[in-house]
């Protein structure tokens, strides 16, 4: 298949994605609340920012606890509501800090994210105890196995004594509302859990991958996994809208280009780190000011994108180990 047909074949799965729920999707599922515009998460009642803040880059060795829960609250008084975290992320860290910017009433204005690791019962139990602990809240509104880059992730998580056992417990029992997953390798791993869960008459109610202006040329995400979610109207959390600034190093988009490209898609949520007042302000900009892209300009975003997508040089999430942090720490599967 030449380049141009496989260009176009991309922009019609991706825009015939944004006609299914494009101008609908703009219309009724964004709504102006604070200064972030909302949208619907999946099929919940929930309305989320169409951006979220990021919980990873909360720690950095130059970045002070009173500055990141300075952003935190910043991010939420300019109408960031969506918070993403994870158990494993800086040693607990980003999860302490965001939970001490959580005090003073700030928990009750956020929609609260977080994931687990643990592949068996046991192990997500204790992680899903730890993260309350670490973000002082009685309940975390959306939890989400952390790190579904493996073809058997699936089988362990929904195994007889598995991860989602647990996880099932802790909803019962009102310490979490929804379920989801998240993973950056391959779309064939996102595709075979949500068929192990369709398989287990579950239907999650998020899913997280990346979605960026190099995605939609290598191993797409949204090409392969998109149009499931979609059509299953599950929330899309889309991550990575830079690759952790490494698409920005192939000169090609600029960072509210990427930002732009990713909310043009029917994400429920663009989440990306902030580290920084700046770089906090450039995305709640970046969110204020999108308008539903037309055909021509994503296409043209595209063409500047395609020679440097090749062979995932900018996703290294894709085709290195880099990004998996439970490649190099495998007990905190369990």
């Amino acid at each position: 298949m030449t380049f141009d047909a496989m260009r176009r074949q991309f922009l019609e799965v991706v825009t015939g994605a944004s006609v299914l729920v494009g101008v609908s999707w703009f219309a009724k599922g964004a709504e102006s609340m604070g200064e972030v515009p909302r949208r619907r998460l999946g099929h919940t009642e929930e309305m989320v920012s169409m951006i979220g803040l990021g919980g990873y880059h909360l720690v950095r060795p130059d970045l002070e606890e009173a500055e990141s829960i300075r952003i935190v609250r910043a991010a939420i008084d300019q109408g960031v509501n969506f918070l993403d975290n994870c158990w494993d992320y800086n040693g607990g860290q980003s999860e302490l800090r965001m939970g001490k910017a959580l005090r003073d009433g700030y928990r009750q204005r956020a929609f609260l994210m977080t994931k687990i690791d643990g592949r068996d019962k046991k192990t997500a139990t204790q992680q899903i105890e730890e993260s309350l602990r670490r973000l002082e809240t009685g309940h975390i509104d959306l939890l989400q196995f952390h790190e579904v880059i493996r073809m058997d992730d699936p089988d362990r998580i929904f195994a007889a004594g598995g991860a989602m056992e647990g996880v099932l417990d802790a909803k019962k029992a009102g310490k979490i509302r929804y379920i989801g997953f998240t993973g950056h390798k391959s779309p064939a791993v996102h595709l075979k859990m949500l068929a192990t869960a369709d398989s287990h008459q579950f239907r999650f109610d998020t899913v997280q991958m990346p979605l960026n202006v190099m995605d939609a040329h290598y191993d797409s995400f949204g090409r392969n996994v998109l149009p499931v979610l979609v059509k299953n109207d599950i929330g899309v959390l889309g991550m990575k809208p830079m690759g952790d600034h490494i698409i920005l190093d192939s000169k090609t988009a600029s960072p509210v280009e990427c930002l732009h490209y990713a909310m043009n898609l029917p994400t429920s949520v663009v989440i990306t780190g902030c580290d920084s007042m700046r770089i906090l302000d450039q995305a709640v900009s970046a969110a204020r000011s999108f308008r539903p892209m037309k055909r021509a300009e994503v296409e043209a975003l595209l063409a500047k994108t395609a020679q440097a997508a090749q062979a995932g040089k900018y996703e290294q999430y894709k085709t290195t180990h880099t990004f998996d942090g439970t490649y190099q720490n495998p007990q905190w599967l369990g």
